[in-house]
């Protein structure tokens, strides 16, 4: 049997409408926390591989240095209060561990399909060390783009792209799965499948890539998925239909494989601006989740398909467009009852004046614990914290992480059968 063969006998033709959101429900509200109580949050950095931008460092490909590099970058985590990694294992239909669907990541190994050399499991290393340092581990894919530059990026002989190229849409200088396109949904499950089934991970994550952001003047060349597939909808219902339907489908295959392995999207930091929507935030951002990248985050959360959001809000307090304060509160509003982890931008450090106030960091983790439905923080990314920008490492380790803090407890999930033994 061919690859082409083999790869058709697992996929399974899907397609689920959208469905219509409800009314927000009334949320539980917590009493706010004094600064430097918390001992019940998450507390997480992202790991990116795409670009080798955390890890490994780039044109390191002997597993004994890598392995090196992620001690130490987690020692540095734990080190700084942290419980928890979000670590990139497939950035571009690919993948950081041996995969039976997509060939080894041109960033682990300088060539896409090489495997490492001498022969290491670099996710089974990766989950191994959090969890003997009592930390999580959430497995972060990206969900749509295939080929990352296809000027200069190289694919496989053996990867999706070649095997069934009448599955992807080229847009700018990237190639992604075409999201209409419901054989390549299914691969995505399955691939999200097989990698809960495998390994002993302790969430899911996505990250804001679903359809790609605009780019001006251009349209995202999914014309004829839409004549097959988009009937009696509109081309915006269609799009987000087509994103609600791999979230439901993902949803179901995570936990019918481990109902304990958490699930969740970490979108833009706008959902939709209030001008567009009376249920938006109170901003003027040029381009937003729901209108732009066809992802509607609050009917994830309603129809309870993820179980945690960490919405991106990398502005500062204040900001003419996007302030934290007001997405901060927003947020909090439209959580559903499930967790929320704020996004905080710790590269942007010294980017302006108001990243290089010491302060602007400090802030933040002040507002989240005081505001209700806030379950913690994710940091991107983790090589921002090598340099102790603006001394942030410092205020979590002596201050804001001096104590240790559990992981929240999702009262809907079934125990995670590893949470006592790290």
């Amino acid at each position: 049997m061919s690859v082409k063969q083999s790869l058709l006998s697992a996929i399974s033709i899907l397609f689920l409408p959208a469905l219509p959101i409800a009314q927000q429900p009334a949320a539980p509200v917590p009493p706010p926390m004094e600064v430097g109580s918390a001992t019940n949050e998450f507390r997480a950095a992202w790991i990116a591989t795409v670009t080798n931008i955390d890890w490994p460092t780039k044109g390191t490909t002997d597993p004994a240095k890598q392995r090196e590099e992620y001690i130490r970058m987690l020692d540095m985590h734990k080190k700084n209060g942290l419980n928890a990694v979000i670590a990139q294992v497939r950035p571009a239909a690919d993948a950081f561990y041996p995969s039976p669907y997509e060939p080894w990541s041109e960033w682990l190994t300088g060539k896409q399909g090489k495997p490492p050399v001498p022969y290491y499991d670099p996710l089974q290393f990766m989950i191994n060390e959090a969890h003997q340092r009592g930390m999580e581990f959430h497995a972060w894919l990206n969900p749509y783009r295939a080929v990352f530059n296809i000027k200069t990026s190289v694919p496989d002989p053996n990867h999706i792209t070649r095997t069934f190229p009448e599955w992807f849409l080229n847009y700018g200088d990237k190639k992604y799965f075409d999201p209409g396109n419901k054989n390549a949904q299914q691969f995505v499950v399955n691939i999200v499948r097989d990698l809960v089934k495998r390994y002993p991970v302790d969430g899911i994550h996505f990250d804001d890539y679903f359809y790609p952001y605009r780019i001006a003047g251009k349209e995202f060349p999914d014309q004829k998925s839409y004549k097959v597939f988009g009937v009696g909808m509109s081309v915006d219902e269609w799009r987000r239909s087509n994103v609600d339907s791999i979230i439901r489908h993902l949803a179901v295959a995570i936990k019918a494989e481990k109902p304990w392995v958490k699930f969740g999207i970490s979108p833009f930091g706008v959902w939709r601006n209030n001008d567009k929507d009376p249920r938006g935030s109170a901003t003027t951002a040029g381009q937003t989740n729901y209108d732009d990248l066809y992802a509607d985050i609050l009917l994830w959360l309603k129809e309870g398909w993820i179980d945690y959001v960490a919405p991106q809000l990398y502005w500062e307090f204040g900001h003419k467009a996007a302030a934290f304060e007001v997405l901060l509160d927003w947020w909090s509003k439209n959580t559903y009852g499930k967790h929320c982890y704020i996004g905080l931008g710790i590269y942007r450090a010294g980017s302006n004046s108001a990243w290089k106030d010491p302060n602007q960091l400090p802030r933040m983790i002040q507002a989240v614990r005081n505001t209700p439905n806030m379950h913690g923080v994710i940091y991107f990314s983790s090589k921002s914290f090598e340099k102790n920008p603006n001394g942030w490492n410092d205020s979590l380790r002596n201050n804001y992480y001096r104590d240790p803090a559990s992981i929240p407890s999702m009262e809907w999930m079934a125990p995670n059968p590893r949470s006592l033994t790290y």
